[in-house]
């Protein structure tokens, strides 16, 4: 027997971060310039990486797929947002709601699944440099950004196949600025609790082995850092790995963070307000990291900003 989509809901409405008129001006302005900033600022990641052949690296490789999926990512959540502000309209169709939590959930697990093949990048430069060219061969690096994207697919396609089971007999009106399953299920008629522990399960699988495969691949590094006797090299191999730790940092560092203020505040708006953490802020910081700490790519920028003058 088919699974039949049972809700009576037709739309969603998304609240946003508030409903003052005053403040939609200056929410759309902040949003906007964050976008802007985002968007940009990951297309020069990508420019200056494709056009210098420097960069035609393992590593370069996949920070130009990250770049990518930051700006798919930011756009899935903040571009209707912004058509909401100007508009003046909250509500997004039932299916385009599936949708945004579909690629919402397909590029946060995008992101994670590629900060840990960049770490096993990291791994196999430090602990093998020798093999290094010989084990990241362009064949190989293809193949982890294209199993990466299958894994991210089938965890945001588990996870619309629960929210699509769902039944919602009134409006459902959320207080986010984007779909959130977990806003869902309070909204739903009917019993959720299977649900719930299916999430918690499907996070706790699809995001502990990326941190764990992160984590065993600093240990390895640090282990090989350590033999290393000169302190010369020990602050070469450290600085080869500077960029991508701090983005691992700010990435699970926000999303633990709001996810224990959600625990803490009963308050859904608060809740919202904290998401726009890592859902806004980290793909926005994530160029200047990598542009700011690397002599290679602030050298390719200038040369690609050069040439366009």
């Amino acid at each position: 027997m088919e699974p039949q989509n049972l809700t009576d809901v037709l739309e969603f409405f998304l609240l946003g971060l508030s409903e003052d008129p005053e403040l939609q001006p200056l929410l759309f302005g902040l949003f906007l310039s964050m976008y802007l900033i985002t968007v940009t600022g990951n297309l020069l990641i990508i420019l200056a990486i494709t056009s210098d052949p420097h960069l035609h690296t393992p590593m370069y490789f996949f920070l130009s797929n990250l770049s990518v999926t930051d700006i798919s990512f930011i756009s899935t959540t903040v571009l209707k947002m912004l058509v909401n502000i100007q508009t003046h309209r909250k509500s997004i169709t039932y299916a385009g709601g599936l949708t945004q939590m579909s690629f919402f959930y397909l590029f946060i697990c995008l992101d994670s699944v590629l900060l840990s093949v960049m770490a096993y990048d990291r791994f196999v430069v430090i602990c093998h440099p020798l093999h290094y060219i010989v084990i990241m061969n362009p064949c190989l690096c293809g193949l982890l950004v294209l199993v990466s994207f299958f894994i991210s697919l089938f965890e945001s396609q588990l996870h619309i196949s629960m929210v699509s089971q769902l039944t919602f007999c009134t409006d459902v009106k959320i207080p986010h600025f984007f779909c959130d399953p977990p806003q869902l299920f309070k909204f739903a008629c009917s019993d959720t609790s299977i649900h719930i522990v299916l999430v918690y399960c499907i996070g706790a699988i699809f995001g502990g082995v990326p941190v764990s495969g992160i984590l065993f691949s600093y240990s390895l590094i640090v282990s090989s850092i350590l033999r290393v006797s000169s302190s010369g090299g020990k602050h070469k191999a450290f600085s080869t790995c500077g960029s991508h730790l701090s983005v691992v940092c700010l990435f699970y560092g926000m999303g633990i963070e709001v996810y224990l203020s959600s625990a803490a505040t009963s308050s859904p708006r608060m809740f919202a307000v904290s998401s726009v953490m890592y859902s806004v802020v980290t793909p926005m910081l994530n160029p200047f990291i990598y542009s700011l700490r690397n002599r290679d790519i602030k050298r390719a920028l200038w040369r690609l900003l050069s040439r366009t003058a």
